[in-house]
């Protein structure tokens, strides 16, 4: 209680709040991370691929088809909820505290949640586009194409999420917005996530204010550059948080 008092203290005392965020945050919503989603897929479909290469630019492109079938059975969650972390972080950017929320996940519960500016270092499933002639689709519309892989109703490409593959870089825009708002922040938060992906963990050495709060189940690299640790559940802790902040 006394580390959930201190953060609480902080955060009341801050008012340029950044959060970044993984897998983590969402697990509780259901929605587990990719490498756990990819192992339940091995095992089911006594697939030999690791998952770094079933979401990499080059198998989807060699084979779609056992791509978009782990994609739509393991990746895509539509009927997930936001947890406590998710609408603390959105009540925290309605009161004008928290300026920007940058993920590495692809699930879109933050803005669910009623989060505003969130920068999402590796894409969304909520959006996709065709590769022929670019036309967009939502999730609900992409969920709808029949065929093992989904195909434009327009010109017949290919419709590819737009999330970020291994093999492909990052959006250029999105970095730098994110460089920027953790290097003008007073608060960093950083929960739900291991800070090992790169290059999106290397963005939280941009990092000036004043604390940094780690809220993670598993030591990770940066745990000696930590002003608070906490180690339980992140939607648990977050959601006692917005109490006792009122």
């Amino acid at each position: 209680m006394e580390q959930l008092q201190l953060l609480a203290s902080w955060i009341q005392k801050s008012n340029n709040i950044v959060f970044f965020g993984g897998a983590g945050t969402s697990t509780e919503s259901g929605i587990p991370d990719f490498r756990s989603a990819a192992g339940l897929y091995q095992t089911q479909h006594n697939s030999p691929y690791p998952p770094e290469v079933m979401l990499s630019r080059s198998f989807f492109m060699s084979s779609p088809d056992i791509f978009f079938d782990f994609y739509r059975s393991k990746m895509i969650h539509p009927g997930a909820e936001p947890n406590g972390a998710h609408r603390l972080l959105a009540e925290l950017e309605k009161s004008g505290r928290l300026k920007a929320v940058i993920t590495q996940n692809i699930d879109g519960l933050h803005q669910i949640a009623g989060s505003r500016r969130v920068l999402e270092l590796h894409g969304s499933i909520h959006r996709n586009h065709c590769m022929g002639c670019q036309r967009y689709y939502g999730l609900e519309e992409w969920l709808e194409q029949e065929g093992s892989v989904p195909r434009c109703e327009d010109c017949g490409g290919i419709i590819k999420p737009d999330v970020v593959l291994y093999e492909e870089a990052l959006d250029h825009e999105v970095l730098v917005e994110a460089v920027d708002a953790i290097a003008a922040a007073d608060l960093l938060i950083i929960g739900g996530t291991s800070l090992t992906v790169q290059p999106a963990a290397s963005l939280v050495t941009y990092f000036r204010g004043r604390h940094t709060v780690l809220l993670n189940g598993e030591p990770t690299p940066y745990d000696d550059q930590a002003d608070l640790i906490i180690t339980e559940r992140i939607g648990e802790v977050l959601g006692r948080v917005q109490g006792l902040l009122g």
